[in-house]
């Protein structure tokens, strides 16, 4: 076979070190992030039963399964999303933990749709749940997660907005229609997709529900009054200073039909690309998965690595931030220049000792020259390189940043001595 012939699969990616570094930075800020408001973190299995997701979820998610009868003749199916596998999870042993319960999750999810720019077959979600809280303060809690999360990320006020609504005006709306629960659904399914369905494709889809477009972007724009849950939700979050960072946007009512309540998804400012975070309340999806014995309200969000990183990669302050951070860091503390090559039995047992103390060391692992070495030590990103000569045990530490040095010796005390250096 020809070199290069085998290629990744269409929506699937390579992560090489510098893509592993991107997506490490993310993962850092997430769970940083989730600690600061007291979530804990949990993980499912990346096979769940096909059953799962069909029973609950609905909209399009059912035709996006990457879906197979295993081995063992089970209908199973890669994870396009990690709700319905809380849900499970929850049925078996929530009543172990005390409610409210913060948990979340990092980790690969799979759908069948066609690839595009921010949207992957295979990408890495960032799960946070807030369960067995049906308080309005528990979305508020969420959403202003979600805004320190951009924060965190390099994100300034004017860079994205979160577009809040709530499923049940739709519901409300719906009824005073007199239109079934069949055709409640469908109506949500347009509203879904008003902003990005193609023009006049909408039209006829609500005319077959006896609904006209004018009016129902007249109740997306001109609302008689917002619900009780999203004043509350407004409120928690003008009290702590990120209003700025909402919109009330009655179009935004979520694919899945797990949700039931106030909704919300994450855009950069300009809205010229799809949402990079959404989620919300979703109080009947365990009682469902649990078929009526257990009813317990939550509230969560996602927000997935391909469009968060396209986002940072489009804004100057972001991805300053990002490459800062990534510039920092180093593929070890001290990288060893052998200058004396009868040194080199005392060099491994150097580096055995430092590695041992918790200190990463590399080196070049066959005979080089002096120079190439440092090279090699700056390629590193290496903050230290320590000189080994025919002086041993004495050494030289050098900072390679300001070729600062200093004489050691390479006793019980120099891995101590080289942590204090790297703490400076």
């Amino acid at each position: 076979m020809a070199q290069g012939a085998f290629q990744t699969l269409p929506g699937f990616r390579d992560f090489r070190p510098e893509d592993c570094a991107v997506r490490n930075y993310l993962f850092r800020n997430f769970r940083e992030v989730a600690r600061r408001y007291g979530f804990v973190e949990y993980e499912t299995p990346i096979v769940e039963g096909t059953e799962l997701y069909l029973k609950k979820t609905g909209g399009e998610l059912g035709t996006q399964l990457f879906r197979f009868e295993d081995q063992g003749g089970r209908d199973v199916t890669l994870r396009p999303e990690v709700t319905a596998s809380l849900g499970r999870v929850l049925i078996n042993s929530q009543r172990a933990y005390q409610k409210p319960m913060r948990w979340f999750e990092i980790g690969q999810c799979f759908r069948y749709e066609a690839p595009q720019a921010g949207r992957t077959r295979e990408f890495y979600q960032f799960n946070v749940d807030l369960i067995g809280e049906a308080d309005p303060a528990a979305d508020a809690e969420l959403i202003a997660l979600t805004i320190e999360l951009m924060r965190e990320l390099g994100f300034k006020q004017g860079d994205f907005v979160i577009r809040l609504s709530d499923r049940r005006y739709w519901q409300e709306f719906a009824a005073a229609k007199d239109l079934t629960e069949e055709q409640a659904e469908e109506l949500l399914t347009i509203v879904d997709k008003l902003e990005r369905d193609k023009e006049g494709k909408c039209g006829p889809k609500l005319e077959k529900l006896g609904l006209s477009l004018a009016e129902v972007e007249t109740a997306i724009k001109s609302p008689s009054e917002l619900s009780d849950d999203l004043n509350a939700v407004l409120a928690n979050l003008e009290a702590r200073g990120m209003c700025d960072d909402v919109e009330v946007d009655l179009s935004i009512v979520r694919g899945l039909a797990y949700y039931t309540g106030v909704v919300f998804e994450v855009f950069d400012a300009k809205k010229k690309k799809r949402a990079v975070a959404g989620g919300g309340r979703y109080d009947t999806l365990v009682f469902a998965l649990s078929d009526g014995k257990i009813d317990l309200p939550a509230v969560g969000f996602a927000i997935g690595d391909v469009v968060i990183r396209n986002l940072i990669e489009e804004t100057p302050h972001a991805l300053e931030k990002m490459k800062a951070a990534l510039d920092a860091e180093s593929a070890c503390d001290v990288f060893l220049i052998l200058a004396d090559p009868e040194q080199q039995a005392n060099a491994l047992g150097l580096a055995t000792q430092l590695r041992s103390a918790g200190i990463a060391v590399s080196y070049s692992l066959t005979a080089a020259k002096f120079n190439k070495q440092f090279k090699a030590a700056e390629q590193a990103r290496a903050p230290l390189a320590l000189v080994i000569g025919n002086e041993f045990p004495g050494v030289s530490l050098k900072t390679l940043a300001t070729r600062e040095e200093v004489k050691l010796t390479a006793d019980d005390t120099i891995a101590e001595t080289i942590s204090q250096h790297l703490k400076k």
